[in-house]
C-alpha cells in the first residue's frame, strides 16, 4: 500500500470488548496492546481493548482519525544482532473519557465478554482520595473509577459469580495489585455499598500484583519518514518499543486458560509469587545500571551505549553481574545467566540513547536498594567484598563531590543528601570523608562503619582511582 493516509482504511476484524484499559499512553500500547494483538493472531483469545483516558477532558485526536490503529516500531539488539521491524496494531476498537460521558463509562461495565482490567496511571496513580465522596460523579483517582465501574458490573449482572474481572495493573509499584484492591475496598467502605457486593469482589475479582518491564522511547519523531517508507502509512500514533519484554502476573493457575500467552512465545510468567523475579530484576538490571554511572561517568563516557561501546567498562559491567551479583542470589543459574545476558544486549541498544546522568537522579537511594545489598550479601557468603562493587561505592562517594578535572557534574538528589555530601567533601583526609559517608544511617539504614574491613576497602578504592 502506497497511500500514506490510508491507515484508518485498514482492515479490522470485529471482535468483542474483553479488555478494558485505563491509560492511553506510549507504555501500556507499546506493551499490553501489542500483546493482546499477538494473542489475537496466535490464539483463540478474540477480543478487542476499549481505552479510557483516565484523566483530563478531552481523548487525544490522532486515535479516532486512524480509526485506533498505529504501528509498534521494535528496534534494537538482541541474541547477536540488530533487530528493526514492526507490527500493525488493529485490536483496538475506542477510545472513551468519562469526564466527557460518564454514562457511557459505566455502561462499559455491563459488557458480558469483558474479563480484563489493564492500567498504568503512573506510580501515584493507585491513590484513595478522600474527596472522592459520590460514586455518580466521575472521581478524580483511578481507583475510585474502578469502583464505580466494578459496582456497576455488580449491580447490571446481578452479582453473577462468573463475571468476575481479573485486574492487571502494570504500574511500577510493589505489590501493585494489592495496593489497588485496598483502594477499591476502600471506597465501597466509605461509599456504603452493600457487603454483597464486597463478597462478590473478594470472590469473583482478581487483582494481580505483576511485574512489567520494556522500554518504550515513544513516537519515531527523529525517524519518522524513515517508518513512512518501511510501513507505507502515515502513522502519528507509532511507538517505538525495545525487543525484550516482560511481564509477570502473579496469579492463579486458572489464568493462563483464558491468557493464553504461553502459546505465542511471549515473555509472559504467570506464577505463584513474583519476588524471585523482582529481587532478579532489582539486583541485576537495575544494579548493575546504578554500579556502572559513578565508574563511567567519571572516566567521561556519557551514555550506556557507549558504556557497551568501551572495552574497559563494558568487561567491568559484565563481570560484575556474572561473578559478583548473580553469586548472591538464590536463583537457578541458568536462568539468571539467561537473564543477564538479555539485561547486556539491552544496554547495547543501538537505537536509544539513555543518558548516564538521568540514571543517576537519586543515585544514593537506589545504591542503597539495588547494589548495597548485594555487596552485604557477597560478603556474607564469602568473607570477601565484591571488587568491582567496592569500586562503584567508592566512584559513587567521588561522583557526589559534583565535579570532576574542574567539569560540574549535574547532581540531582534530595536536597539533605547534596547538602551532606557538599559538607563532607569539604574534609581533606578520604579517611576522614568515607567514615562520614558510610556512618550515615539515614542514607543507607544502617551504620555501614560496622561492617568490618568495608571502610578500609572503600578508602583504598577511592584513593586507588582518584587522588585529585
Amino acid at each position: 500500500m502506497t497511500n500514506l493516509d490510508s491507515i484508518s482504511l485498514v482492515q479490522k476484524k470485529k471482535r468483542p470488548v474483553k479488555v478494558l484499559q485505563f491509560g492511553t499512553g506510549n507504555f501500556l500500547r507499546g506493551f499490553a496492546d501489542w500483546m493482546i494483538e499477538i494473542l489475537n493472531e496466535k490464539t483463540d483469545f478474540d477480543g478487542s481493548i476499549h481505552i479510557i483516558q483516565s484523566h483530563g477532558k478531552s481523548i487525544p485526536e490522532g486515535f479516532g482519525k486512524q480509526n485506533f490503529n498505529y504501528h509498534v516500531l521494535i528496534r534494537g539488539f538482541q541474541n547477536g544482532k540488530i533487530i528493526d521491524e514492526q507490527k500493525l496494531i488493529t485490536s483496538i476498537n475506542g477510545v472513551s473519557n468519562p469526564n466527557l460521558d460518564y454514562g457511557f463509562y459505566l455502561d462499559l461495565a455491563k459488557k458480558t465478554d469483558l474479563e480484563f482490567i489493564i492500567s498504568n496511571t503512573t506510580e501515584a496513580g493507585i491513590v484513595f482520595d478522600e474527596k472522592d465522596t459520590d460514586p455518580n460523579k466521575v472521581t478524580a483517582s483511578f481507583p475510585g473509577k474502578l469502583a464505580a465501574l466494578l459496582f456497576e458490573r455488580f449491580t447490571f449482572l446481578e452479582g453473577n459469580e462468573t463475571k468476575g474481572l481479573t485486574i492487571l495493573p502494570c504500574e511500577l509499584i510493589e505489590n501493585n495489585g494489592d495496593q489497588l484492591k485496598e483502594c477499591v475496598m476502600r471506597y465501597a467502605a466509605k461509599w456504603n455499598f452493600p457487603q454483597e457486593f464486597l463478597a462478590w469482589l473478594d470472590k469473583t475479582c482478581t487483582f494481580c500484583n505483576t511485574l512489567v518491564d520494556r522500554i518504550v522511547p515513544g513516537f519515531p519523531k527523529e525517524n519518522f519518514e524513515e517508518f513512512e517508507k518501511k510501513t507505507g502509512f502515515r502513522d502519528h500514533l507509532a511507538v517505538v518499543a525495545e525487543p525484550y519484554h516482560f511481564w509477570a502476573i502473579e496469579g492463579p493457575e486458572a489464568l493462563k486458560a483464558i491468557f493464553q500467552t504461553e502459546k505465542t512465545g511471549l515473555n509472559v510468567h504467570i506464577v505463584k509469587d513474583l519476588q524471585p523475579y523482582r529481587l532478579r530484576k532489582v539486583r541485576i538490571l537495575n544494579g548493575a545500571h546504578t554500579a556502572m554511572v559513578p565508574v563511567a561517568y567519571l572516566k567521561g563516557i556519557r551514555t550506556v551505549r557507549e558504556v557497551m561501546e568501551d572495552p574497559e567498562i563494558s568487561t567491568y559491567i559484565s563481570d560484575t553481574i556474572y561473578k559478583e551479583i548473580i553469586p548472591t542470589l538464590d536463583l537457578p543459574k541458568e536462568e539468571l545467566e539467561q537473564f543477564a545476558a538479555e539485561v547486556l544486549d539491552r544496554f547495547r541498544n543501538p537505537f536509544i540513547r539513555h543518558e548516564l546522568i538521568s540514571i543517576s537522579l537519586n543515585s544514593i537511594s537506589k545504591f542503597r536498594v539495588r547494589v548495597l545489598p548485594t555487596i552485604l550479601e557477597y560478603h556474607s557468603q564469602t568473607r570477601q567484598f565484591p571488587e568491582n562493587l567496592i569500586r562503584s561505592f567508592a566512584d559513587l562517594i567521588r561522583f557526589y563531590k559534583g565535579e570532576i578535572n574542574g567539569e560540574s557534574i549535574p547532581l540531582k538528589d534530595e536536597p539533605e543528601v547534596l547538602a551532606f555530601f557538599e559538607k563532607v567533601w569539604k574534609k581533606e583526609d578520604p579517611e576522614e570523608i568515607v567514615e562520614a559517608v558510610l556512618a550515615n544511617g539515614d542514607l543507607w539504614g544502617m551504620d555501614l562503619t560496622q561492617v568490618q574491613g568495608l571502610k578500609a576497602r572503600i578508602k583504598y578504592s577511592l584513593i586507588l582511582h582518584f587522588t585529585q
